[in-house]
């Protein structure tokens, strides 16, 4: 479910013009290192926190039908998570960095959850929604100066993105 939420933003990150602008969307750690090595404008969305969402904890089991409406399967509900990313803007100045950052901010505030057309696999196959919080005040995950501490990067302008999505249940015979 992780990869598909990336897959989900980097398609709505891409569809908000930044691909078209020759922008690169990826989803390293944005160690030194790895800053060092950029060459061209990016925009880095870095997972670093994940919790389960336990008030959205169901229980139970649910019954999947197949196109004839013969049960399939017994199903566990979702569970639902939160995942934090950290989502900055690399150019040769800050001025570019801000430009880009708020192009992100624009495509990301746009929307309270992930239009369903971009979600692919098991989240596009649930049909529920993927939630998104953009620079929410009250994040609960470590603060951006812990995370820049831990990769060992200087800190700079960065969003906080919060998505809450659902995995997948376990079927049951």
């Amino acid at each position: 479910m992780i990869h598909e939420v990336d897959e989900g933003l980097g398609r709505l990150l891409s569809a908000s013009g930044l691909e078209a602008s020759g922008i690169e969307v990826v989803f390293d750690a944005p160690t030194r290192d790895w800053a060092a090595r950029r060459s061209a404008p990016t925009v880095c969305v870095f997972l670093y926190d994940i919790r389960e969402d336990a008030l959205r904890r169901g229980s139970g089991t649910g019954e999947v039908y197949d196109g004839d409406g013969h049960l399939v399967a017994r199903r566990s509900p979702p569970r639902w998570f939160q995942l934090t990313y950290l989502v900055t803007a690399w150019a040769n100045r800050p001025q570019d960095e801000h430009r880009l950052l708020s192009q992100v901010l624009a495509a990301l505030v746009a929307q309270d959850a992930l239009p369903a057309p971009l979600l692919t696999g098991s989240l596009a196959e649930l049909g529920l929604t993927v939630g998104l919080e953009t620079a929410g005040a009250g994040m609960d995950a470590p603060a951006a100066a812990d995370v820049w501490s831990a990769l060992g990067g200087e800190m700079k302008a960065s969003l906080g993105l919060r998505v809450r999505a659902p995995l997948a249940g376990v079927d049951r015979a």
